[in-house]
């Protein structure tokens, strides 16, 4: 018992405020090229600059990367499983916009997105939904449909919902590749900027809070 004490005195410690420390959170990106990093090297990826982020806000986090690239929402739904492995503890999903750029019908959509969220529900995995719009040219009908998809499903399953994954890079140059779809570098940056505070929530729904710093 002394010897604990010393050694306790001697870190610079009160005896009886030495606790374990917090366990970094297991989530994981489910998405893809937006999540996968097309055309970027891999710590330059959606997850990875996320997961830099969180850590020096002084969350504990590890964030696996699940995008492939070209993926639609049936895509991801058949790869679930194995992309989302036992002892995850939040998903990040990201998928939708592939569905979008071929004109896929927002129904089949809608039910894919809603059956992983129930799957992962199943397993006892919070979701965050991250949404997409749809394209001007593809029509108000459609624009409609398809945009309703994400605030509909955050309702309906209370999901963490950030409205808009491309927000303040769609259409800005400067935030895109030369195919004017996909996020550069600086693009991949802005989108984390604007997804952290949703993403805050989210881990304070899982009972994640950020660690106190030192001065």
């Amino acid at each position: 018992m002394l010897l604990f004490a010393a050694v306790t005195l001697a870190a610079g410690l009160r005896p009886g405020t030495v606790r374990a420390e917090q366990p970094p959170l297991k989530l994981v990106a489910l998405g893809d090229s937006l999540t996968a990093g097309y055309r970027l090297p891999a710590e330059a990826a959606f997850p990875a600059v996320l997961e830099r982020a969180l850590k020096a806000k002084g969350y504990r986090v590890e964030i696996a990367n699940a995008g492939v690239s070209g993926d639609t929402s049936t895509g991801g739904l058949d790869r679930l499983d194995w992309s989302v492995p036992d002892g995850t503890q939040g998903v990040i999903l990201e998928l939708g916009a592939n569905d979008m750029l071929r004109g896929t019908d927002p129904a089949v959509t809608r039910k894919a997105l809603e059956t992983i969220i129930v799957r992962l529900k199943e397993r006892g995995i919070p979701v965050l939904l991250a949404g997409m719009l749809a394209a001007p040219n593809l029509g108000t009908e459609y624009r409609t449909r398809f945009d309703a998809i994400y605030p509909d499903l955050a309702r309906a399953h209370d999901l963490v919902l950030y409205p808009f994954f491309l927000d303040g890079v769609a259409g800005q140059r400067t935030n895109t590749m030369d195919d004017g779809l996909h996020p550069t570098a600086k693009g991949v940056e802005r989108v984390v900027e604007g997804i952290l505070p949703a993403v805050e929530t989210f881990l304070g729904r899982l009972g994640q809070t950020p660690e106190q710093k030192g001065p």
